[in-house]
């Protein structure tokens, strides 16, 4: 069991890595040119991390979180942080989904947004995080 709570904290630590990053890129991404030099180096980077880190890290972190909360029972579903967390990861998991489709909207050229969203939009993961973590480590109610 320690090990797949192990791969669960690396693969969540890797997962959370990527979505914080990848908004940084499109910020940059979006103050630079269409079809310039540096737009195709930032849409191979958005690429590589996003299906290259992102993805798979988020499919091991719900493997390995699926697995200790049902192949070891360690969630007692009865109390109300266990649901706050499992709809904080939904949650979190859809907003890589937005990203991306942000993603896709850059290697098509057609993205439409400021970088000042993107700027708003870069906290949103850590928030999330930051309520994730509070759930299972505090386990407030």
């Amino acid at each position: 069991m320690e090990w797949v709570k192990a791969a669960h904290v690396l693969s969540v630590i890797a997962w959370m890595a990527g979505l914080l990053y990848l908004p940084r890129l499109f910020i940059y991404h979006a103050g630079v040119a269409v079809g310039s030099e540096a737009s195709e180096t930032f849409k191979t980077m958005e690429r590589k991390l996003y299906r290259g880190i992102t993805t798979p890290a988020m499919i091991a972190s719900w493997i390995f979180g699926l697995w200790l909360a049902f192949g070891y029972g360690l969630v007692d579903f009865s109390q109300g942080w266990m649901w706050v967390k499992a709809l904080t990861v939904i949650v979190l998991t859809g907003v890589q989904g937005f990203y991306g489709s942000l993603r896709r909207a850059f290697a098509e050229d057609r993205n439409r947004r400021s970088h000042k969203f993107f700027r708003a939009i870069n906290e949103i993961p850590f928030v999330l995080a930051i309520i994730i973590v509070i759930m299972v480590i505090v386990k407030p109610f």
